[in-house]
């Protein structure tokens, strides 16, 4: 009996293996590969007009990326981005997740209404947005504006360009982050809220003792996704503002596209990838650790 149980596991283990080898490839060919390749054009000289005889230039694209000017305006419009994105769609989808959770006659058409716009492409979302908060004749929102006889409003000012295009990718992505947390609320199980009322608990008490710490999981995954996407953006900047007006919503994307695809140094597009895989590495590790902090303090 021992070792019939130890070749069923053995073939458990091969099966395995064929079933997540064809998966194992296609991630090694198109995400392991390209970065190393990244990696190493980073230290040559490859650009469009010498896309074959490259030599070894150091660090010397690194330092090109440094000396970029507009490279600290491109990391802090990432990071205002990525911190404002997952903050308001984390504090938005947490009480939509709480109220939809109730037994509420229309809950399935709401969760439906508000997951809708994550089915879609941010590009289209870009788009759309773009006709809805133009500042002509035809933008939707100063059409209505002109139409009450009030003054039209300029979305894609310095000051305000970047703003809207986060406002547009929080309607987007709230619905997102209600699932995620609907899921990991519908995990709970009511035993728990019962021995927390016989214990005396109200519902404060039931929410800081039985429902947050258990809500740790599904904050940490929309927090560090988040995070990661907003460091991430480039298609709907690319289809609402194209990094404009000036550098106003440039970012490391965007830059990273610019040098590496459209002006053709591939070499500069290649070290500007790496040091954004370190910013964003570093970045995550950081918030890995307050999110395993903040679950240990509050369990």
């Amino acid at each position: 009996m021992v070792k019939k149980r130890k070749l069923r596991a053995g073939e458990l283990g091969k099966y395995f293996v064929i079933f997540i080898l064809p998966a194992l490839i296609i991630y090694l060919l198109f995400s392991i590969i390209p970065f190393l390749y990244t990696i190493y054009y980073s230290f040559t000289d490859y650009t469009d007009m010498n896309p074959i005889n490259l030599h070894f230039v150091g660090l010397k694209n690194y330092i090109k990326v440094l000396q970029t000017p507009v490279m600290l305006a491109a990391i802090k419009n990432s990071v205002i981005y990525a911190i404002l994105l997952t903050g308001f769609q984390t504090l938005l989808g947490l009480p939509l997740a709480f109220v939809l959770n109730q037994k509420l006659k229309s809950r399935n058409l709401l969760r439906a209404v508000f997951f809708f716009p994550a089915v879609f492409s941010s590009l289209i979302i870009g788009y759309l947005w773009n006709f809805i908060m133009s500042s002509s004749d035809f933008g939707l929102i100063n059409n209505i504006l002109h139409q009450l006889g009030l003054g039209t409003l300029n979305f894609f000012t310095s000051k305000n360009a970047l703003y809207s295009v986060i406002l547009t990718q929080i309607w987007q992505w709230t619905g997102w982050a209600m699932v995620i947390f609907l899921a990991n609320l519908q995990s709970i199980s009511p035993d728990l809220y019962e021995a927390a009322e016989i214990d005396g608990a109200n519902g404060l008490k039931k929410f800081m003792y039985v429902t947050l710490p258990l809500m740790c999981p599904s904050v940490k995954i929309v927090i560090v996704t988040g995070l990661i996407g907003g460091m991430k953006v480039f298609d709907i900047i690319y289809s609402m503002t194209s990094g404009g007006p000036g550098d106003a919503t440039q970012t490391v994307m965007t830059v990273m596209m610019k040098k590496g695809i459209s002006e053709g140094f591939y070499s500069t597009g290649s070290a500007f990838g790496v040091c954004f895989f370190i910013i964003v590495l570093a970045i995550s590790a950081i918030v890995t650790k307050l999110m395993g902090k903040w679950s240990e303090a509050i369990q």
